[in-house]
């Protein structure tokens, strides 16, 4: 069996060793769980985003999809520099 090696706050550890014990696991055994729902997942189990909106919400899979079709149709995709400040919002 693989050993890894992490490094983590000291204090953050201690929560999820408290947090994990009630749940009858070992901090080594939720992360085998995280590890084998990302390996079934084919990425991570959850969303992760720097902001409260995700990448691929409505307004950004619009964009998006015109782009696809634009492509489909052999068209240059061009966008404005209000359109793409647009999209960053």
């Amino acid at each position: 069996m693989a050993q890894i090696s992490i490094r983590i706050d000291d204090t953050v550890k201690k929560q999820a060793d408290s947090l994990f014990e009630e749940l009858g696991l070992t901090l080594s055994g939720a992360v085998n769980i995280f590890v084998r729902q990302a390996l079934r997942q084919r990425g991570i189990p959850f969303p992760v985003s720097v902001e409260n909106e995700p990448f691929f919400n409505p307004a950004n899979m619009r964009w998006i999809d015109q782009s696809i079709e634009q492509m489909r149709k052999g068209q240059k995709i061009t966008k404005s520099f209000a359109e793409l400040e647009q999209m960053a919002t």
